[in-house]
């Protein structure tokens, strides 16, 4: 156990602005005797104490300081301060009296922080000698530290190299804002680098930091090195082809820009183009004529200098595509021909042949047609591909036009009509040249092209000269004619023959069934013998007692009589018939 008066406090109390801070004062006295006062303190500005309470056994006293309305005395005489701000940051003692054990005393400095401080400020601008950034950091107790990073690494200060210069200032809020700005050489390799800062702080009784955003320098410096390309939607360039050339350069702030193309072994500047001096230059629909050398020329406006650069433009392309023909004479229907087809381009071609339809035929840079006819005469096209440079084709169409005298395909023939009746006769063709079409017979006439024929329809009215004569069909062009004869049929007529024809069916089919009557009434009264040797008298039954007449009245005896036939089978001539009829007329 302790001989003496011993006080223990703490050496430092962290309290947040704004909060309570509580300082305790413990203490030992031998033989547990009691004290005889304890006194709070703190030590101003001018290191003099002032006293804030006197404790004894009779009471609690305390002072009127700038502290009162803000102090408490706990149960264990530990001092509250309640509300502090950044001017409580200061050194506050505890004075124990103990009668025969004397006076003890000691003390705890009460420091103030804010939770966090402001996020720094880091702004960059070059001058002489070079600034590279500043970065400020406010509200903040106590005073933090700042350091400096370049691409995650710390900088320290050397001469002639890096120079950090640092300012602290205490607000009237009692808070500080440091301020620390970051001097250092660069070269074209700082380009790309990154500086930050980072700012240091006590919280709680522990150092923590506080990173700022990173910053790049604009750093100036001459272009040493241009890089010229071609730049197209596809990786060979072909006719057609949309095509940007971009110039890039390794200075900072870009050279001006200028293209020029070599044409004829001297450099043409290109300054009808818009904008080159971006450094981008546009080539819309390349051709032929595309193909070359380009070159970029970059001037520094600093020092006057220039770089170039130049590139090759090829182009791919297909021309001169033609069709020949063979024989190229006049084609005849049944004859053949040979088309082939060529073309020239710096890379290996492909030939195929399609229709007018677009189906394709062949294959290969010939088409054979053999046996031509008029429906033969079409559209060929000859198409003409790059299969190294995928997109580039071209086509080339040739007619094969089959001639010959007219040739009619189709009339209406025979028709059947009504005198009086307004009719259509129609007549079509296929012939090249292109015929013509006459009737033989006056009508409104209207001619219209049906696929590869020549079509013509004529309307009339039936008259009887008409409907006896039929009208002729006249198709003819510069190596021919053809005619074909529309016949007319008279309705009427041939309904009337067609009632006299179903009459005679019936009347055949009525002696029929009538000859079957009478022979099966024979064979009932058994008159009719059933062998062999009485077949003759059953097919040449005598006259006087099997006769069978059949009468027909009719005023077309001449269309019936023929449908006739007597009982022993044979034909007879319509007369005769009528004869026996009236003979055995009862």
């Amino acid at each position: 156990a302790a001989s003496k008066l011993e006080i223990s406090m703490p050496a430092v109390v962290e309290v947040e602005i704004g909060g309570t801070a509580r300082i305790e004062c413990n203490f030992y006295i031998p033989e547990n005797a009691s004290y005889t006062y304890i006194d709070w303190f703190y030590v101003d500005h001018s290191n003099k104490q002032v006293r804030l309470y006197h404790v004894t056994g009779s009471g609690v006293l305390e002072d009127d300081t700038e502290y009162k309305k803000r102090l408490s005395l706990g149960e264990d005489k530990a001092l509250s301060i309640s509300a502090v701000t950044m001017q409580d940051a200061r050194t506050f003692m505890c004075q124990v009296g103990a009668g025969s054990y004397g006076v003890g005393e000691n003390s705890t400095k009460l420091s103030i922080y804010s939770e966090l401080p402001a996020n720094p400020d880091l702004c960059s601008r070059l001058s002489l000698p070079p600034q590279i950034a500043k970065c400020v950091s406010k509200n903040s107790f106590p005073a933090p530290n700042i350091t400096w990073h370049k691409n995650g690494e710390q900088l320290h200060a050397q001469a002639n190299q890096v120079t950090i210069q640092s300012t602290v200032t205490r607000e009237s809020s009692g808070l500080y804002t440091v301020s620390s700005t970051l001097y250092a050489p660069v070269t074209r390799e700082d380009r790309h680098s990154r500086y930050h800062c980072t700012v240091h702080y006590w919280l709680r009784g522990q150092r923590r930091a506080l990173e700022s955003r990173g910053v790049k320098v604009n750093i100036f410096y001459p272009t040493e090195h241009l890089k010229l390309q071609v730049v197209s939607s596809s990786a060979l360039v072909k006719e057609g082809d949309n095509v940007t050339l971009v110039c890039e350069a390794d200075g900072n702030p870009q050279p001006v820009f200028s293209f020029f193309k070599k044409n004829l072994g001297e450099w043409q500047e290109l300054t009808s183009l818009p904008e080159p001096e971006s450094g981008v230059l546009n080539l819309h629909g390349v051709n032929k004529s595309s193909n070359g050398t380009y070159k970029c020329q970059s001037l520094d406006l600093d020092d006057m200098s220039q770089i170039e650069e130049a590139v090759d433009l090829v182009v791919n392309y297909i021309e001169g595509v033609r069709v020949k023909m063979e024989p190229s004479s006049t084609l005849r229907e049944g004859d053949s021909v040979t088309l082939s087809c060529d073309a020239h381009s710096p890379v290996d071609l492909k030939y195929q042949w399609r229709d007018e339809k677009g189906r394709k035929l062949v294959e290969g840079s010939q088409l054979f047609l053999s046996n031509l006819t008029f429906e033969t005469s079409n559209t060929f096209s000859c198409k003409v591909m790059a299969p190294s440079v995928p997109g580039l084709e071209q086509s080339k169409k040739v007619s094969v036009a089959v001639e010959g005298k007219p040739r009619i395909v189709a009339i209406s023939s025979p028709l059947y009509v009504r005198q009086d009746e307004v009719i259509n006769l129609t007549c079509k063709a296929i012939a090249f040249p292109r015929p013509t079409v006459q009737w033989n017979i006056n009508g409104t006439a209207h001619e219209y092209m049906d696929n590869q024929h020549i079509a013509s329809n004529l309307t009339v009215r039936v008259s009887h000269d008409l409907l006896q004569a039929g009208a002729m069909c006249r198709v003819s062009n510069k190596l021919g004619v053809s005619e074909k004869h529309i016949q007319l049929v008279d309705q009427k007529s041939t309904a009337e023959s067609q009632g006299v024809i179903i009459v005679a069916i019936i009347v055949a089919i009525l002696v029929v069934a009538v000859l079957g009557a009478v022979i099966y009434f024979l064979h009932k009264k058994g008159k009719i013998p059933c062998g062999r040797a009485r077949k003759q008298d059953i097919t040449k039954p005598e006259a006087r007692k099997d006769k069978i007449v059949v009468e027909v009245k009719s005023d077309k005896l001449s269309e019936e009589a023929g449908l006739l036939q007597g009982a022993n089978g044979e034909k007879r001539p319509a007369a005769d018939q009528v004869g026996q009829s009236d003979g055995h007329r009862p």
